[in-house]
């Protein structure tokens, strides 16, 4: 049995979009959005100088990577991106019913690190959140 083609980034961007339709949740809708922007090549451009990060740094992160991508974060719907230790720790802590696997030349352990730091790590860590919220 073949494995099953990677989807495209637009495929990506459009699945998020449909299932967050009906989302009142301003965070994931601004996500979405993201995702389509980019898959269109139409993101909006940015004043200032971007250093790499990892695909699953969100651009409102303004953490650095901590590291090379050594796992990938697999949604409910079966995709992913892969990330640094940090990054995906924070991936996986916003996503209900993610998934953490380990790249093939990941340190040992870098999967089930990010996976025990998820669970302590609260969903969208990088946003400044106020009182009562």
């Amino acid at each position: 049995m073949g494995a099953l083609p990677e989807p495209t980034d637009l495929q990506v961007a459009i699945s998020v979009a449909q299932q967050l339709l009906d989302s009142d949740q301003v965070l994931s809708l601004r996500e979405a959005l993201r995702l389509l922007l980019r898959a269109l090549d139409a993101e909006p451009v940015s004043t200032t100088v971007d250093t790499p990060r990892c695909p699953a740094a969100h651009p409102d992160d303004p953490d650095p990577c901590s590291g090379p991508p050594v796992v990938t974060v697999l949604d409910t719907h079966q995709v992913g991106a892969h990330g640094c230790e940090h990054h995906a720790t924070r991936l996986l802590a916003s996503l209900d019913g993610g998934r953490v696997y380990p790249l093939p030349d990941a340190p040992e352990g870098a999967a089930i690190r990010v996976f025990k730091a998820a669970a302590v790590t609260a969903p969208y860590a990088w946003v400044k959140r106020g009182a009562g919220q």
